[in-house]
């Protein structure tokens, strides 16, 4: 055989084994990236990049994007660098990475698509990364700063997993990956819906927060009627009744989670959906929940007095308030409170579960503090409207510990003490006295006289209105 046959014979089998060993599962591996440090130092920072996305669209960008020049002698490179915050490894952050521009204290997140799964192996969260963005697009993808290149079925497309290389290279610290400690931003529940836009795709923190009472026990991932899970939203609440959304992809790995009946500190990605900011899980080791519950729905009471004497006749507030310092006022269940209302220039508190939300019981708590061992008697008006069940009860308690769910304290009910009218079933009636209570000897220290309305919507939704309420 010729020689020169013979070689070309060789390299060519040589050629097509080094091929074949590359397919896996009837599949091209794309090349795999490296930390080799490819990308030449930043030309920019992170903030400089992102504020290259559109607020406007205008003719120089392409809708609500705007496409980075490819370089050539005109265009410089556009290259900056960023520390990983997300991880696909339990199914949030589906094909896209979430990045930030420092360990701690960042100026500003980012997010990019990747047509690829599991990019965690590659790129685990603290990984510092380098990013050559030229000829990428950069715009608003539902409210998120994201990267992407052009794609004719998305405004804002992912990038090929056989070219993630030539826009994403790890960086090295001379050993491997450069890998570090990504320190949340430590925020407060009201911040999430009130945020900075620059915080959008960072890690943040909250503490002392709990799942809603609603939420306790359900898994984290929701099903619907076919038994499939759904992206699910579960809301975050703190001790003065803020709420927040913590949102769970449909193919969320830990989806059998339970919500614990628990107080702590939460860990998350923030994010937005269009108008709605939320929070991003990587894992449940973001939930760090070990506390008792603090009752939530409480508000009011900031200015909390143990007394043996009072008039309260809500003249001082203004109409349709809620908030009252001197007593506590409880959503229990349900989201509705006592209210200050006003009729013929007489100002009272209302409850109602009238016209609330279907199949919804609303119960609530107004919390009278009182010194027992110096107070002698109870007295207090009373009006109902549109009367079609009991909906008022009066209670004692002497251990109630403020701040703490009211099922931890001892109610001594009164109820059968005063006078509360039945009528009228349509319209409203008077306000009357519901009598005088002589408090027991017995009753001593600090403790609360508790209100408690307790009606549904679909079923007793009597009006209670309460004024002048006396403690002698």
């Amino acid at each position: 055989m010729n020689i020169k046959n013979f070689l070309k014979i060789s390299l060519g089998i040589t050629l097509l084994i080094a091929q074949v060993s590359c397919i896996h599962d009837e599949k091209w591996d794309a090349p795999e990236i490296v930390c080799n440090n490819k990308f030449d130092a930043p030309t920019m920072t992170m903030a400089d990049v992102v504020a290259l996305a559109p607020a406007t669209s205008s003719s120089v960008y392409t809708g609500q994007m705007y496409k980075i020049p490819a370089q050539d002698a005109l265009h410089p490179a556009v290259i900056f660098d960023g520390y990983v915050v997300s991880s696909d490894a339990n199914g949030n952050f589906y094909k896209t990475i979430t990045f930030q521009d420092k360990p701690e204290n960042p100026t500003v997140g980012l997010t990019v698509g990747i047509n690829k799964s599991l990019s965690y192996t590659d790129f685990p969260i603290g990984a510092h990364i380098r990013i050559k963005a030229n000829g990428m697009l950069i715009g608003k993808s539902s409210g998120v700063i994201t990267l992407g290149v052009e794609d004719p079925d998305y405004p804002i497309g992912r990038i090929p997993e056989s070219i993630i290389g030539r826009y994403i290279s790890g960086v090295c610290n001379g050993s491997g990956l450069e890998i570090v400690n990504i320190v949340p931003r430590e925020i407060n529940i009201t911040d999430i819906n009130n945020s900075n836009s620059s915080w959008i795709s960072t890690l943040v923190k909250i503490k002392n927060v709990q799942f809603t009472k609603t939420d306790i026990g359900k898994p984290i991932v929701g099903v619907d009627i076919s038994g499939n899970t759904i992206d699910t939203n579960r809301s975050l609440v703190d001790a003065n009744g803020n709420t927040a959304i913590i949102r769970t992809d449909a193919f969320f790995k830990p989806s059998a989670y339970q919500i614990p009946n628990a107080n702590g500190d939460i860990t998350f990605v923030m994010s937005r959906y269009n108008a709605a900011y939320q929070g991003v899980i990587r894992g449940i080791n973001d939930i760090d929940f070990k506390n008792p519950r603090f009752a939530e729905g409480i508000i009011g009471g900031t200015n909390i007095t143990y007394s043996g004497s009072l008039s309260e006749n809500f003249e001082s507030y203004a109409a349709d308030n809620a908030l009252f310092p001197k007593y506590l006022n409880y959503a229990f269940t349900g989201n509705r409170y006592w209210q200050v209302k006003s009729f013929s220039n007489n100002k009272y508190i209302q409850m109602s579960a009238n016209g609330g939300t279907a199949n919804t019981t609303y119960t609530n708590y107004f919390l009278v503090p009182v010194d027992f061992t110096t107070a002698n008697t109870l007295s207090f008006k009373v009006n109902v409207g549109y009367y079609n069940g009991e909906v008022l009860k009066v209670y004692t308690t002497t251990n109630y510990t403020q701040g703490t769910e009211i099922t931890t304290a001892t109610l001594n009910e009164i109820t059968s003490n005063f006078t509360i009218p039945s009528l009228p079933t349509s319209g409203y009636g008077n306000f009357a006295s519901s009598g005088t209570y002589n408090l027991p000897n017995s009753l001593t220290g600090n403790g609360f006289i508790v209100f408690k309305y307790e009606g549904n919507s679909s079923g007793i939704t009597t009006t209670v209105q309460l004024d002048d309420i006396m403690i002698q």
